[in-house]
């Protein structure tokens, strides 16, 4: 089986927190914003090859599930797993572990389009874009610590 790849790695710090000293989730979704985009390189998917190709990628559709609360001066670590990929789509989990406790914090799972920007219709993926995405697919019951 695929392993999850390692996406982002952070701090959270005093200004990610609410007014009850948890991170707030406007966070959570930017980590996982981060994290979207290291898988996306990871695959081929960088930003020179959509700018230069005149592509793109939309979010159609995302979960997330707040598991543990983080606190200021944790240390934490984002895996991510694609779990599926179609001619134009592509589905992924994100998990944010909490390094200090080895607790997994938070998980999102993703469905992302691949469109033509001019267009702004989806299309499909380059045929090495997909067989490199397919060798990440993993099962999404599959949880790495």
């Amino acid at each position: 089986m695929p392993q999850a790849i390692i996406t982002y790695r952070g701090t959270i710090y005093p200004w990610h927190c609410d007014h009850i000293g948890h991170m707030n989730v406007m966070w959570y979704v930017g980590k996982f914003d981060e994290s979207t985009w290291q898988l996306f390189s990871a695959i081929g998917l960088t930003p020179s090859f959509l700018r230069d190709n005149k592509r793109g990628m939309a979010a159609v559709d995302q979960h997330i599930s707040y598991l543990q609360e983080l606190q200021s001066g944790d240390v934490v670590t984002v895996k991510s797993r694609i779990i599926e990929v179609n001619e134009k789509s592509i589905r992924f989990i994100h998990e944010m572990w909490n390094d200090g406790t080895e607790e997994l914090a938070a998980r999102t799972t993703i469905k992302g389009v691949h469109i033509d920007t001019m267009l702004r219709k989806s299309c499909a993926f380059p045929s090495e874009i997909a067989r490199k995405a397919a060798s990440f697919v993993a099962p999404e019951t599959a949880v790495q610590s």
